[in-house]
């Protein structure tokens, strides 16, 4: 599996194609996806935090993680925490 960058709108396909309760996210600062021999089977959207107290300008905020079910796909998640942890 590898990390792969995604659009925006990629990132909401996937979301709103597997995604159990939530819809995509309206915005994003950035998403990234993992691939899995060519694959899409994650992705990770950051973004703005929704409460206003958090936003600061600095803050990012995960604001939805999917995956397809892959094994291990749900590394992604730990993935996208480390990248703007």
């Amino acid at each position: 599996m590898i990390i792969v960058p995604i659009t925006f709108r990629t990132a909401c396909d996937f979301v709103a194609l597997l995604h159990r309760h939530n819809k995509p996210p309206r915005g994003h600062k950035f998403s990234i996806g993992l691939e899995n021999e060519g694959v899409l089977v994650g992705v990770g959207m950051a973004g703005r935090p929704v409460a206003r107290h958090f936003d600061d300008g600095l803050t990012l905020e995960v604001n939805r993680t999917c995956t397809d079910g892959t094994a291990n796909a749900n590394k992604c998640k730990k993935v996208i925490y480390w990248v703007h942890g």
